[in-house]
């Protein structure tokens, strides 16, 4: 059975699979918006909505655990963003659906911060 088995994994092994979603959001922190498919924007928002809120902290322990699960860059990046969400208790991220992609007719995503 398939009993609380969460997340997609992209016909990816894990470490790999964590670099891609380690990858995305990087991307996603320092340009603001992304298109990707519909898939990937989806778990990209359930990677990176946990790390916003513990980068809401502005601590010692929360800039390295998020520096753990991002590159330098994008970590410093964080946690500024995150000092806009201070009020908020979720929902950072917004995904809006963009219809199917001509090539190969995947469903694409906008994802972007709210």
């Amino acid at each position: 059975m398939r009993d609380a088995r969460r997340g997609r994994k992209f016909g990816r092994e894990t470490d790999q699979r964590r670099a891609l979603l380690s990858g995305l959001a990087s991307s996603l922190i320092i340009h603001g918006k992304m298109k990707t498919t519909e898939a990937r924007a989806k778990e990209v928002r359930k990677f990176l909505e946990p790390i916003i809120t513990t980068a809401k902290k502005q601590t010692l322990t929360a800039r390295r655990r998020v520096g753990s699960q991002l590159n330098a860059r994008a970590a410093a990046r964080v946690m500024t963003v995150a000092k806009g969400y201070e009020h908020r208790s979720g929902g950072y991220l917004r995904i809006t659906k963009l219809g199917n992609r001509g090539g190969d007719a995947a469903r694409v995503a906008l994802i972007e911060f709210v």
